[in-house]
């Protein structure tokens, strides 16, 4: 039976559309913007739905499924979109239950079982069992993001399957509507399954007895027919596990739970390569590990930490106690033959080493060198006993073709992940992708094992499965799908009858030569198509609450919209640029739409694993768009204001008297394109350099204190305070006279062009400063990230740019490296309020936290964005998206605080939004220690 291919034209598109609006209650939406923002998963391809379904409940997915039945359009179920072999893309309708259909339903305790919707993103039902001693099993790398109906629909594993098994193994019943409209609830021993299915299986026993590979934990590749073998139970739902969205549409499921270790440890073992690592690993078992991850030197070229050797395996076991856990894990270090080895307990120091494996996805998709390293054969899975020999072979066939990749993940499972650096933007390329792949099947199914051992086949590896299960067993897959599935509408073009592994690749639309763009993109070798393929789609950015410190991505968290995560605003860039389904390029609306909530906080470009860097985007973005055209009103109000507060600061009492005037501050805040509803900044009576004129001259500088426009004309006590500091430690600053400014709010609102004229005048001035050798300290956080990054970006060919770029330090940092001996006054109080999120995405903040230490501040400050982010709060239509960021993080914390706690906030954006939202002063850490150092002195 051939699969359903559906050809949209405008007229049956429409209708379809009002057709689903009339019978769905949840969103319908075929605009380009949707459909662009669903063409790519995590993986290679695309491929273009018509639209957009978002169920509310299961009668919405009948009546969807009815609509489109009538229609003969084809389905596509999707979770996060982190799929990496192709089977969340789709033609037709794509149904997305990320959006409502993501409740927990029901847990039982006793029972140890949950009943979950398919949208339920997998970090949520594990916090929610927490408080029980319970977790959910598997685990992916992507658990903060990916959904329940994904892994069921994919066969997801995790680190921990060597303890808990696969989701196969983990889920009791699901319930499935099929294209055709019929309802099942499959478990095992059930017989709900379509009619003959158990015919199928009882006429092919000895087929399905002898047809899968044995020995082989991480079995994922092929419909799990032998589930339904009566010696296995006639498991209907094991056999549905691993369909890929193929058969029918979960809409509920009940899985198991399992007891959580009430402490864990790590073991960290080195080895001397590879090799070594992986033939060591299935021994490791012997001694019940809840999971045997491996990673070699290539992953982790910082081995700072680590135990000596070239690879290393985490061997995490648990125990009732911290106490009986590590010594567990000394166990393990004491029997393993390896060269060196250690117990980490610390929970901060695992959850480090754990998010470099996490990260891996991301960061391997870029090699040393810094070219692009794709999916494709990312976790095939041989038996363990096996997996060190098949690594050798592995890496001879990798060389043998000129490519490059990166193994690493599951190798006391025997399955390994690799993200390697095939040429997919040239049919040489591509047909290289084709050879290799070819062979490499043949090297995998010679060692036994399996094309897929985590992720599925979707289109990726499914054109190959016969090399591994044989013509005859193939055929039965497509019997069982047409079983399931007799008008082909349910995901056509995988794992059964599936598109060629070198059709419908993702990088073939992008343009062939590099877009001309003001940014240099030095490390996309100036190539933008290059930069917006950084996103790979393993969605870190969709994770619904920050970790820690990390800032990525607010606008996603507050609004719960793909097209405001930093992947969705990614892949509308893509296709822009692709130009099929967003057509009018940089003028394009439904781009401007998504970048229009991006705060330009940074964050993406440290927390991405990828180093998207969104913010420079949406400036580049906006430079095009509107080049020649009128533009906001905020942008040449806020995009211009160090020229309008140049202009003002003469004239700064009588201003200040008049903004505290409603009616007059109303009318000047919509002439401004400002928030209605923020009060508008108070300026400096005696703007910063004013003051330092006055002062005597403090002979040889030790640094240079840049004048940024937030100190010189709105919070001049930070920079008295800097210089009482900075003179204190023995570095005199010489403060730049004349016209001096990074660009900044010229950057953030994409006016590119007199960015570069205003940093070039600014070289000109501070140009001579730099043979000073002394380094540049900036005390506003963004302004240091923009003279650190933008600046050289921006003017690529002016030698000064790098120069000034390099001496740029944060106030901590200079206090650091150039005095490190001097001893600040100690304070001993808490501190509470916000790294700023430019400073967490690009300086970093540990010589801060170490200067807080040394002053006796005790706590952390709070991750995530403070939600003004420069314009962006200020500016029509963002405040509420402004202060639910602020709410998030920022302002919880302040509001537990101490009331002898000390508020700090480097950012003058940060102390703004303190300012306007809780009605509390915060101060910048130069503006505590000077307030030290006079206590002493007094």
């Amino acid at each position: 039976m051939a699969e359903q291919r559906y050809m949209p034209d405008p007229t049956s598109t429409t209708e379809l559309a009002r057709e689903l609006r009339t019978a769905v209650r949840g969103e319908v939406d075929f605009t380009s913007a949707a459909r662009a923002l669903m063409t790519m998963d995590a993986s290679n391809y695309r491929r273009v739905p018509v639209g957009v379904v978002s169920p509310r409940d299961a009668d919405d997915v009948a009546a969807a499924l009815e609509v489109c039945r009538r229609f003969r359009v084809p389905v596509v179920p999707r979770g996060g979109g982190t799929s990496i072999a192709g089977q969340a893309t789709g033609v037709g309708v794509v149904l997305d239950f990320s959006r409502h259909m993501n409740a927990l339903l029901d847990v039982d305790a006793d029972g140890r079982t949950a009943v979950v919707q398919p949208g339920l993103v997998l970090d949520a039902l594990c916090d929610a069992v927490r408080p029980l001693g319970l977790t959910f099993g598997p685990d992916p790398s992507t658990h903060s993001r990916c959904t329940l109906g994904g892994m069921i629909g994919n066969n997801s594993c995790g680190a921990h399957s060597v303890a808990w098994g696969t989701t196969a193994d983990n889920v009791r019943e699901v319930s499935v509507l099929t294209y055709a409209g019929t309802a099942h609830r499959l478990r095992r021993g059930g017989v709900d399954a379509p009619a003959g299915v158990r015919q199928l299986v009882d006429t092919h026993l000895a087929l399905l007895r002898t047809g899968y590979p044995t020995g082989l934990p991480r079995r994922i590749s092929g419909y799990a027919l032998d589930a339904l073998l009566p010696e296995n139970g006639s498991d209907t739902a094991r056999a549905y596990c691993g369909s890929e969205g193929t058969l029918g549409v979960l809409t509920e499921a009940t899985v198991r739970l399992v007891e959580a270790p009430a402490a864990r440890a790590l073991a960290v073992l080195g080895y001397p390569d590879e090799g070594a690592a992986a033939d060591a690993a299935a021994g490791l078992l012997t001694y019940g590990p809840l999971t045997v991850e491996g990673m070699a030197e290539d992953l982790v070229p910082d081995a700072r930490g680590l135990p000596r050797g070239a690879a290393w395996l985490f061997v995490e076991v648990g125990g009732d106690t911290a106490g009986e856990a590590a010594a567990r894990a000394q166990v393990v270090v004491r029997g393993a033959d390896a060269l060196d080895g250690t117990v980490v307990m610390d929970p901060a120091g695992m959850r480090a080493l754990w998010r470099v494996r996490e990260d891996a996805a991301g960061t391997a998709t870029r090699t040393p060198d810094g070219a692009e390293a794709w999916p494709g054969w990312e976790d095939c899975a041989v038996p363990p006993a096996r997996l060190g020999a098949y690594l050798r072979e592995f890496r001879a066939l990798l060389a043998s073709h000129g490519l490059r990749g990166t193994p690493y993940g599951h190798f006391g499972e025997g399955c390994v992940h690799v993200r390697i650096d095939f040429d997919l933007l040239s049919a040489q390329g591509v047909g290289e992708y084709r050879r290799f792949s070819e062979e490499l099947a043949g090297l995998v199914v010679a060692h036994g094992g399996s094309l897929s051992g985590e992720h599925g086949d979707g289109q990726a590896r499914a054109e190959l499965l016969p090399r591994m299960y044989g013509d005859e067993l193939v055929s039965l897959f497509g019997q069982f799908k047409d079983l399931w599935d007799p008008d082909g509408g349910m995901n056509p073009g995988m794992l059964v009858r599936p598109d060629p592994l070198d059709a419908n690749l993702r990088f073939a639309v992008l343009p062939k030569t590099p877009v001309e763009t003001v940014f240099a993109y030095p490390a996309d070798r100036g190539d933008f198509a290059g930069a917006v393929r950084r996103c790979v789609g393993v969605a870190k950015c969709r994770t619904s609450a920050p970790s820690g410190a990390s800032v990525m991505c607010p606008s996603f968290r507050v609004t719960g919209e793909e097209a405001h995560s930093t992947r969705g605003r990614a892949r509308l860039l893509h296709e822009m640029l692709a130009g099929e389904v967003v057509r009018d390029g940089w003028r394009s609306p439904e781009v401007r739409d998504a970048l229009d909530l991006c705060l330009s906080c940074k964050g993406c470009r440290s927390d991405c694993p990828v180093g998207v860097d969104m913010a420079t985007y949406k400036a580049e973005f906006l430079h095009h768009h509107y080049q020649g055209r009128m533009r906001p009103r905020s942008h040449y109000a806020l995009g211009r204001l160090p020229e309008w507060l140049r202009l003002a600061a003469p004239l700064a009492r009588p201003l200040n008297v008049l903004a505290r005037v409603g009616p007059l501050a109303a009318v000047a805040k919509r002439l401004a394109g400002i928030a209605p509803e923020r009060s508008l900044p108070t300026l400096a009576p005696k703007r910063f350099r004013r003051g330092v004129r006055e002062q005597e001259p403090w002979g040889n500088p030790g640094t240079v204190l840049w004048p940024d426009t937030f100190t010189e004309y709105l919070h001049p006590s930070a920079g008295q305070a800097a210089l009482r500091v900075l003179f204190a430690a023995g570095l005199p600053a010489l403060v730049p006279a004349g016209r001096i400014c990074c660009g900044l709010t010229y950057v953030s609102t994409g006016q590119l062009d007199r960015a570069r004229e205003v940093m070039g005048s600014t070289l000109d001035t501070v140009g001579p400063l730099l043979d000073l050798g002394v380094p540049v300290t900036v005390l506003e956080p963004s302004c240091a990230a923009t003279l650190r990054t933008d600046l050289p970006e921006l003017l690529p060919d002016d030698p000064r740019a790098g120069r000034l770029a390099s001496a740029v330090r944060t106030f901590a940092q200079t206090l650091e490296e150039y005095a490190p001996t001097w001893a600040p006054p100690v304070l001993d109080r808490d501190v509470v309020g916000q790294t700023h999120c430019h400073q967490h995405a690009v300086l970093g903040d540990a010589a801060e936290r170490r200067l807080r230490e040394r002053a006796g501040l005790r706590g952390e400050l709070s991750g995530g964005c403070c939600g003004l982010a420069g314009n962006f709060g200020f500016e029509r239509g963002h405040y509420d998206v402004s202060a639910a960021c602020a709410e998030e993080q920022l302002l919880p914390s302040v509001h537990t605080a101490g009331p002898t706690a000390e508020l700090l906030a480097d950012g003058y954006s940060c102390r703004t939004q303190l300012a306007q939202l809780a009605g509390v002063r915060a101060r910048h850490l130069a503006e505590v220690l000077a307030e030290g150092l006079e206590s002493e002195e007094s």
